[in-house]
């Protein structure tokens, strides 16, 4: 498979028109922010951070931002059914509506991206409190997903003005999680190629690795997907469309059941992917589960690793290689009664790739959990 190397990230920096410095939070639109927080705590190791409502002006939705390492996530829900969030959620269930991006100039930001032709969301606003200012914009990106350029470096308070700080009795140990690794998108028939080139004219970003149905299918179904990464490869989204097959994809249950475009899966990096997935396990999170037979050649196939193979298999965590090392992965089961958005723990061992050697196993997996909801 072919990898791209990265360029050094402070020349890289220069030549960007869109300089990223990674990702600053994912936001979700939920039915229940208080229950989904206390889910995430107790299965994922976050810890509560800080909030936003009725209580610190916010009058029409609810936000609890939640932190593990350099992770924020935000979970937000409306505070009336007339509201903008509450029909997204009842059209699409839990979902991701933010991807937000960590830069340097969010007035520029927003300048560069949509001189290219990038749709507003968000015009440039400065949010100021006692702790400073935040400065942002933003921008729609692949259904009704947006991406909101955050810009901090003037701001010492806990997450931005209209949030305080929240404590909590209740804080669970942290599972290991350090990073978002990587988002992917599931977008609609023959859309995958107009959303790379959004990527590549409006914000900037190279095509690094690609993926045909010959790469990504099994008896009954395949997918295509390209690779999007900004310059200094601290962003990156892959993005999915269905291919034909003789049943229904993954994506395509994706987009029946989230009635439209979304991010599938939010990837996080762990630097000890068989602690990390033994702790979630212990705390209630499903995974997917290749067939066992998967170990019986996989070293012949991947060659030398550092980790005892018997943990790995016990777990069900999967392996791939590329020419810059390898890699170790593992799919949560849909996090949401709708077979919609789920999550990858992932750790590198040098690998820059996304698990090509495993596409046809997980798959596999995926179909087995399809059939049995009965939308195979």
């Amino acid at each position: 498979m072919e990898t791209t190397l990265q360029a050094d990230p402070l020349t890289q920096a220069t030549q960007d028109f869109l300089p990223l410095l990674g990702t600053d939070y994912v936001e979700l639109y939920v039915g229940n922010a208080k229950q989904s927080a206390h889910y995430y705590k107790s299965a994922f190791g976050f810890q509560t951070h800080a909030y936003a409502g009725p209580e610190t002006g916010v009058r029409d939705r609810v936000s609890y931002v939640l932190v593990q390492d350099k992770i924020r996530l935000v979970l937000t829900t409306p505070l009336s059914s007339n509201s903008p969030i509450a029909e997204h959620h009842k059209k699409h269930g839990d979902g991701v509506k933010v991807l937000a991006l960590w830069v340097e100039d969010a007035y520029d930001a927003y300048e560069q991206t949509t001189k290219r032709g990038g749709k507003s969301y968000l015009e440039p606003m400065t949010l100021t409190d006692e702790h400073g200012e935040v400065r942002m914009s933003g921008i729609h990106t692949y259904g009704e997903v947006v991406h909101i350029f955050v810009e901090r470096k003037n701001y010492k308070g806990v997450f931005m003005p209209g949030f305080v700080a929240m404590k909590s009795d209740y804080n669970p140990e942290p599972t290991g999680l350090r990073y978002v690794d990587h988002c992917v998108g599931n977008v609609g028939w023959n859309q995958m190629n107009p959303w790379v080139k959004f990527y590549e004219d409006v914000m900037g970003f190279k095509n690094i690795l690609s993926f045909d149905d010959k790469d990504i299918s099994t008896e009954y179904s395949a997918l295509m997907s390209k690779v999007m990464s900004n310059g200094n490869g601290y962003v990156k989204f892959p993005i999915n469309e269905p291919a034909e097959g003789k049943k229904k994809s993954q994506v395509e249950e994706y987009l029946d059941f989230y009635e439209g475009e979304g991010v599938q899966h939010v990837a996080i990096a762990t630097n000890d992917i068989v602690d990390t997935v033994t702790k979630l396990k212990q705390r209630g999170v499903e995974f997917l589960r290749v067939p066992q037979n998967y170990y019986d050649t996989i070293l012949e196939r991947v060659g030398k690793i550092d980790e005892d193979l018997a943990p790995l298999s016990e777990l069900g965590i999967l392996i791939d290689r590329d020419d810059e090392g390898y890699l170790l992965q593992i799919f949560t089961k849909p996090v949401e009664d709708r077979p919609t958005m789920f999550f990858e723990i992932i750790q590198r061992k040098g690998a820059k790739s996304f698990g090509k050697g495993n596409f046809k196993a997980l798959f596999e997996a995926l179909e087995q959990e399809q059939a049995l909801r009965g939308n195979l």
